[in-house]
């Protein structure tokens, strides 16, 4: 036997496979730890911060005492949100729920990461009056993702702002923020909240300087602002109270200044009336407002960095700190907690970002934008962000949000939407294998005996987005052969492992492919998918379906290409004559 000459890197994790399918072994991570401040986690570099030794127990509320494994409140409370639930050792419904969501954990182990603020639950008693279906943040469930969206003064409105809620549910978002600045505020809102069953957050600080300046912005407006939207049923608000008056003397000489909205205006508020940060000295009273409705945090970076000049400086990791701070005030109130991060934050620098937080915040939920680990790809940010994105997560982020094409650029449309919550879904996936959380790599497996299979059916079935695998295998071949138009049939290694008796390669069972099947014509969702790629016109599309077709005579049910049908030389003469052929046609033509 070969002896390998290098150890393998492996910490004690799960294996990603619940079947320990295939022969890799298994992921690199820490072994799981579901109760501690290490649940799902990646082995330090050297020089990261340790954990913090500290969660939301250390922080309980004045009155309550620790007994055991729960707590003791004072007598006559009566427990309104998940957290303080938790606190008492109540297994709630939505408890329940996240568990039969979240395979690997029980109802229990919900609720204790719950009680330690590793995780919450948000769901505000409006929105779980209507069609809200309860989800949970935090590292010891799988990697969520977020989608934005927002009707803003120049474009979109209500019922564009419905269709792609409806849209980004589809592709795969976990929660929705609705971060409308224009048209009818309320309306949008409200309707989001009535047909969303995933949980709505909301940037409140938008509404709260409708028709008037931010200057002249009140505490009265934030908490009537505040109550207002949670009666609505809003699930989460993204408050900026870790934007401080000391802290602007450290952006004055970034490369582009602050980046968020909300951090830019209450640095504007601060400045003028040359006092602190209102949402800062009034935490509590918000704190007060958000718990009647059981509306979780998620703290603001105002100072996120919007570039790679401006990552990890002194203005953002102050503001995190002061997160950090109010990290523990929310908790001891009572209320739910996690926390956003950077932005545009270089590969390198992605790491210590996660676990400085994690550090800082006592393991509270990191809910991150990206980060974009490069800045000149405008139109591709999707893809810079979400190569960033992967990192955050196998580093300790819980929620992605997404990055569209249209970042920086503009509102994003349907199809933006789309494309950025697919490449979330790859980032999220692929950093919940990484890490080793059990059944995480199943669907992976199942996809890969199918293609080792050459079943091409079961292949489509199984990918994220069906059409679009299906639209362009058949952009080549509409016949469904024991080989793609990759390789063809004599380079096809897929098909030579599978004729190997000695290998298992392709003969998993209930993954056989049938003898030959034809694919359907191309759908009209399959064909304006070729048709926005821009590589073939949609005269071409049919001209070369129904080539192809003819050609390899599919006319009825048959494919003669195919070498399960007829003796192998006797496919490959046809691929090389006719197959072949009209590609060459195609190209001239």
């Amino acid at each position: 036997m070969t002896q390998l000459k290098l150890p393998l890197p492996l910490h004690g994790a799960a294996n990603p496979s619940s079947t320990d399918a295939g022969t890799t072994p298994g992921s690199f991570a820490h072994a799981p730890a579901v109760g501690a401040a290490l649940t799902f986690s990646s082995p330090d570099t050297p020089g990261m911060p340790a954990p913090s030794g500290k969660t939301a127990w250390d922080f309980l509320p004045e009155g309550w005492r620790r007994e055991g494994a729960f707590a003791v409140a004072p007598e006559g409370f009566e427990p309104v949100t998940q957290l303080e639930h938790a606190r008492l050792g109540n297994v709630t419904p939505e408890m329940k729920r996240v568990a039969a969501k979240e395979k690997h954990l029980t109802a229990e182990q919900v609720r204790d990461e719950v009680a330690a603020g590793r995780m919450i639950i948000p769901a505000n008693k409006v929105h779980l009056a209507g069609k809200l279906d309860p989800m949970a943040i935090g590292r010891a469930s799988l990697t969520k993702i977020n989608a934005n969206m927002g009707a803003s003064p120049v474009s979109s409105g209500t019922s564009d702002e419905l269709e792609k809620l409806e849209w980004a549910t589809r592709w795969g978002a976990d929660t929705v923020m609705d971060l409308s600045t224009g048209g009818d505020l309320d309306a949008t809102r409200q309707s989001i909240i009535d047909n969303a069953t995933v949980p709505i957050g909301t940037v409140p600080i938008y509404s709260m300087i409708i028709g008037k300046k931010i200057e002249e912005l009140s505490l009265q407006d934030i908490l009537d602002t505040l109550k207002h939207q949670a009666e609505q049923g809003v699930d989460y608000f993204t408050i900026h109270a870790g934007v401080l008056m000391e802290h602007l003397q450290f952006v004055k000489d970034r490369l582009i200044g602050i980046v968020s909205r909300g951090g830019s205006l209450l640095a504007k508020w601060m400045i003028h009336h040359d006092a602190q940060n209102p949402m800062y000295t009034d935490f509590e009273a918000i704190c007060d407002v958000m718990r009647e409705y059981d509306v979780s945090f998620s703290l603001g970076d105002g100072l996120r960095p919007g570039g790679l000049a401006d990552a990890t400086d002194h203005a953002q990791i102050a503001e995190l700190q002061t997160l950090g701070e109010l990290t523990e005030r929310a908790w001891r109130k009572g209320v739910q907690v996690m926390v956003e991060g950077p932005g545009h934050v270089p590969f390198d620098q992605i790491e210590y970002n996660m676990k400085a937080q994690r550090t800082l915040c006592h393991g509270a939920p990191f809910y991150v934008l990206g980060p974009l680990v490069t800045d000149v790809f405008p139109g591709y940010d999707h893809i810079t962000s979400c190569i960033g994105a992967t990192a955050a997560a196998y580093h300790g982020a819980s929620m992605l949000c997404y990055v569209t094409p249209k970042e920086h650029l503009g509102l994003p449309k349907k199809d933006d939407v789309k494309q950025g919550c697919i490449a979330y879904k790859i980032a999220a996936h692929s950093a919940d294998v990484a890490l080793g959380i059990p059944g995480a790599r199943d669907w992976d497996d199942d996809l890969t005996r199918a293609r080792a299979a050459l079943n091409w059916e079961k292949h489509f079935e199984l990918s994220f987005d069906a059409d679009t695998a299906r639209a362009f295998h058949d952009e080549d071949l509409d016949v469904d052969t024991d080989f793609c138009a990759m390789c063809g049939h004599d380079w096809c290694s897929v098909r030579i492992s599978k004729e190997i008796v000695q290998f298992a390669s392709g003969k998993a069972e209930g993954f056989e492919r049938e003898k030959v099947l034809k694919s359907p014509a191309l759908t009209p969702e399959q064909r304006q998918i070729l048709e926005q790629r821009g590589h073939l016109s949609p005269e071409e599309i049919h001209r070369l379906a129904t080539k192809t077709q003819k050609a390899l005579g599919a006319e009825g049910d048959k494919a003669s290409c195919h070498s399960d049908l007829v003796p192998a030389d006797d496919a490959k003469r046809i691929q090389q004559e006719k197959l072949v052929q009209i590609g060459r046609r195609q190209a001239r033509s």
